[in-house]
């Protein structure tokens, strides 16, 4: 099991949800045990942002990262695309953006993951790092929770309740396993969701500036108004487990480890994160050296496609 990143460069345009920004996105391959690495290329110099759990800034309705020593510099609305980095299992990757936020695209992480196959996946010579998850941790905050516990491969079990009509006619539940599942079918489609009542609010304080119907699925205080209705029977449920992925992968190396939560979000699962790297005896770094397919159990379908 090798690290890999991509064959040749590849970008696009959009606009960011909560800026409201133009900003150009372009993704470039970086040598093995780089990480993923963000570069704010507006600025002179430009900056890099690497991505570790502890560089989590802001976690209001989305995972924002600050670079370290320049605490003022971030980049915001990460998930989608570490979401994407994290299910075709790119290891090691450069992006440039013009702005603080990764655009929004279609509102899902499906157009990210059409960047990356566009541009080809390589492997590269040094063998590929996982933290492997020893014993459970978990994290509680009121009737919300989030834990992690030991599973040789990676999986997801996300409960929602928002309590409202056009959700909870939909799937509340979505189990997935990566062994048997794939990302690009199964998660990698289902959109970013939100309500007309909450985006005067949002606006007010600086967010949401860039959303529509066109990158978010959105309801009234009873139904869902886009015409093309939903993407998946429980794609409400199933756009947490791809946040959830997202937020995950900002450890910087793929989980080895079963994932369970109930109304947990961008904040809980950063702050889980931080709580396993804190605890005494509860991770540890493995590689895998026999062969892929004696070692696919653990590993996403679609990571074995290089």
């Amino acid at each position: 099991m090798r690290q890999r990143t991509i064959r040749e460069r590849v970008a696009t345009t959009g606009v960011g949800l909560h800026s409201g920004q133009r900003v150009e996105l372009t993704l470039r391959p970086a040598a093995a045990d780089t990480g993923i690495v963000f570069r704010r290329t507006d600025l002179d110099p430009a900056i890099d942002i690497p991505v570790a759990a502890d560089r989590v800034v802001d976690t209001r309705m989305a995972s924002t990262l600050a670079a370290p020593g320049h605490p003022e510099v971030r980049i915001a609305t990460v998930e989608h695309l570490m979401s994407a980095l994290a299910g075709l299992g790119v290891d090691n990757l450069y992006i440039d953006v013009t702005a603080a936020e990764i655009p929004i695209l279609d509102g899902s992480a499906a157009s990210f993951v059409f960047l990356v196959q566009s541009a080809g996946l390589v492997e590269q010579a040094a063998p590929r790092r996982f933290i492997r998850v020893l014993r459970p941790v978990e994290i509680r905050e009121g009737d919300k929770w989030a834990r992690l516990v030991p599973h040789e491969g990676f999986s997801l079990d996300f409960t929602i309740d928002f309590g409202h009509p056009a959700i909870d006619a939909t799937g509340q539940r979505v189990v997935v396993d990566f062994a048997k599942s794939s990302f690009v079918r199964d998660i990698a489609r289902a959109r970013t969701f939100g309500f007309v009542h909450d985006v005067e609010a949002l606006r007010a304080i600086g967010l949401a500036q860039g959303g529509s119907l066109g990158n978010a699925i959105v309801m009234d205080e009873y139904r869902v108004l886009n015409d093309d209705g939903l993407r998946y029977d429980d794609e409400f449920a199933r756009h947490k487990v791809l946040d959830a992925i997202g937020d995950l992968y900002c450890i910087g190396q793929p989980l080895l480890a079963a994932y369970q939560a109930h109304k947990s979000g961008h904040a809980l699962n950063n702050r889980l994160l931080r709580e396993l790297l804190a605890t005494g005896g509860a991770w540890e770094s493995v590689s895998f050296t026999q062969p892929r397919a004696r070692a696919a159990v653990a590993f996403p379908l679609d990571w074995q496609q290089a």
